[in-house]
């Protein structure tokens, strides 16, 4: 990566609207003003000051001045026969995140899968992105720019926006925490993008003190958990965290959300052949439904290169489905999106 100069200047998206309302009185400007700004920052998506058009020359001169507006710009972009459109964007400082778009047409859903982190700190065996290091979390405003620009993709492409975002790309969002609910707020905000929070869905591998927090937090947004193994010998094969927060530990966390928030879990299942998918595992992950109201979320495994795992056949996966609906849990099995391209977290940003 090239040498990037990253001004000084503080960041008027780090800015609250009363913050930003002082700092401009302080230089003589009308209150309202401040207001108009906010506008362009949150609703409008402005990418540069230039673009307040409704601000006098001398204000916009003083913004550029005083602040600078860090965004996110589109560096590549792969397209799926199916439709998935995958982005690569590039940071201020060089560094490179993905989210992934992800239309079901015939239901009129599109789903944006956003990043929080650039890399990732948990090492999760089966995924690209753990194979990067954690070099820093993502600014509330570089996840807002993300829904933003894929948005008025889905726009361009579908002639319908967004209607859900899932916190479920690069990265762990319960550990870019204030970053992460910073984005909710700007999103859900009426002075923001003004989506519903129930439009939105946190996914982590399992912070058990994170969980709680978000509970006591009362963000209103939907929580889904990372399982993929539903005991603590197969979990802490793949997934490193689960020796720090083991599965009675991180259930009784969803248990918490659920009492404080009233809303069902989502437990996220990929499954590898012969490793997970057998009806003993499917036998294991409905003890742990049946603990707190949930559903279950089976995902068709996209091979990373040098991965340890392949994707189960398609007769274990509905095996293993037909097993926990006979026993009453809501299950749905999503298959792979984007085999054409680099569509698995981390793939197309792990190039560089």
């Amino acid at each position: 990566m090239s040498a990037v100069i990253v001004s000084t200047l503080p960041d008027i998206r780090s800015l609250s609207l009363e913050e930003l309302t002082s700092q401009l009185i302080l230089t003589g400007e009308k209150k309202f003003r401040a207001k108009q700004v906010y506008e362009w920052l949150w609703q409008k998506g402005a990418r540069s000051f230039d673009e307040m058009t409704n601000l006098s020359l001398a204000l916009r001169e003083k913004l550029f001045m005083s602040y600078r507006l860090p965004v996110i710009v589109l560096d590549k972009q792969q397209r799926s026969a199916d439709g998935t459109i995958k982005s690569r964007f590039r940071l201020h400082d060089g560094h490179l995140v993905e989210s992934v778009l992800i239309p079901v047409v015939a239901d009129d859903r599109f789903t944006v899968c956003v990043s929080s982190q650039v890399g990732c700190s948990l090492s999760c065996t089966f995924c690209a992105t753990g194979r990067m290091k954690r070099l820093r979390n993502l600014t509330a405003a570089e996840i807002y720019d993300q829904v933003y620009l894929v948005n008025e993709q889905c726009l361009e492409t579908y002639g319908k926006p967004l209607t859900n975002i899932v916190y479920m790309g690069m990265g762990e969002p319960l550990l870019a925490y204030r970053e992460v609910v910073g984005s909710i707020d700007r999103i859900t905000s009426h002075t923001g993008l003004n989506m519903a929070a129930r439009r939105l869905t946190v996914s982590t591998a399992g912070i058990a003190k994170m969980i709680r927090k978000l509970a006591d937090d009362d963000t209103k947004v939907n929580l889904a958990l990372s399982l993929h193994a539903a005991d603590d010998v197969k979990r802490n094969e793949i997934m490193p965290i689960n020796e720090s927060n083991n599965l009675e530990a991180v259930v009784e966390s969803l248990e918490y959300f659920y009492a404080k928030t009233k809303k069902r879990i989502g437990f996220e299942y990929i499954t590898f052949q012969d490793f997970n998918d057998g009806l003993d595992d499917a036998e294991k992950l409905y003890r742990i439904c049946r603990r707190v109201p949930s559903m279950v979320n089976i995902i068709e495994y996209n091979p990373i290169d040098n991965a340890p795992f392949k994707k189960s056949s398609e007769h274990r996966i509905d095996d293993f489905a037909t097993y926990l609906r006979d026993r009453g849990i809501m299950v749905t099995v999503r298959r792979s999106r984007g085999k054409d391209i680099d569509a698995a977290c981390g793939q197309l940003a792990n190039k560089e």
